[in-house]
């Protein structure tokens, strides 16, 4: 019985973590589709394009899947989406961004509402909390990929705003005007980065205890299990130890 319950469990969780990927990947084709159908479909002309297509290659989605959601674009296929940015206040007072492309405004502003209310959390204007985040370019890189010397010599020489290394990762920040070109020259010196988006970066943070953190976590997670969501941002810390309770 053992056994066959650990099956049970391994298949169950199997199952969930395929079910993520799943609507992961419908996220990322939805985005690369609507970057090609705002933009050029070729990616060396349309910078979010082309970080669309870097982000669903990090997630290992097939080349096929891409080409397929470009097509889509090309065709005038698929739904025409809507970007919607809302704003507002999660447990313990903590901001929240999220990102939606919706072919739904009504559908989409009442479940993410409801998200918000269930939370303890509660929506707010447009512009009520994206003054305390600055919306900028990051492009990611493996520590392997050079020194932090020299992966700040060659961001400053791009025209990168802010570089922060650690043991693990290099992370570069640009100006939103200024993105498509430092991403493209680092690319050129040390290949395609393991991430280049548009984000919302905290200007601050809040400090929260483990029972707030676990409560915004709850929230953020809700918010991402919704299909039209593509990104959610927040301006809290919380510890290392509850990151990983929450995604075990």
């Amino acid at each position: 019985m053992a056994g066959h319950s650990q099956f049970k469990n391994i298949m169950h969780r199997k199952g969930r973590q395929d079910a993520i990927k799943s609507k992961l990947f419908g996220k990322l084709a939805r985005e690369i589709t609507v970057a090609a159908k705002l933009g050029a479909p070729d990616p060396a002309m349309n910078a979010r394009l082309r970080a669309a297509i870097i982000a669903a290659r990090a997630e290992n989605m097939t080349k096929d899947s891409i080409e397929r959601a470009i097509k889509k674009a090309s065709g005038g296929e698929g739904e025409n989406y809507e970007q919607i940015r809302y704003e507002g206040y999660g447990p313990a007072g903590v901001a929240v961004i999220v990102e939606v492309l919706t072919d739904n405004r009504n559908r989409t502003a009442g479940e993410v509402r409801a998200t918000f209310t269930k939370s303890g959390g509660n929506l707010a204007e447009t512009g009520a909390v994206s003054f305390m985040f600055d919306h900028l370019g990051v492009i990611e890189y493996d520590a392997s990929a050079a020194s932090a010397e020299t992966m700040f010599e060659a961001a400053l020489d791009a025209g990168a705003d802010d570089v922060q290394s650690s043991e693990t990762t290099h992370e570069i920040y640009a100006a939103q005007d200024h993105f498509g070109s430092v991403a493209k020259a680092l690319e050129a010196k040390f290949g395609e980065p393991r991430k280049a988006a548009l984000v919302w970066r905290p200007q601050n943070t809040v400090a929260v205890n483990d029972e707030q953190g676990e409560k915004v976590l709850k929230m953020i997670e809700s918010l991402n299990d919704n299909d039209d969501v593509q990104n959610v941002y927040a301006n809290f810390d919380v510890s290392d130890a509850l990151v990983s309770k929450m995604s075990a």
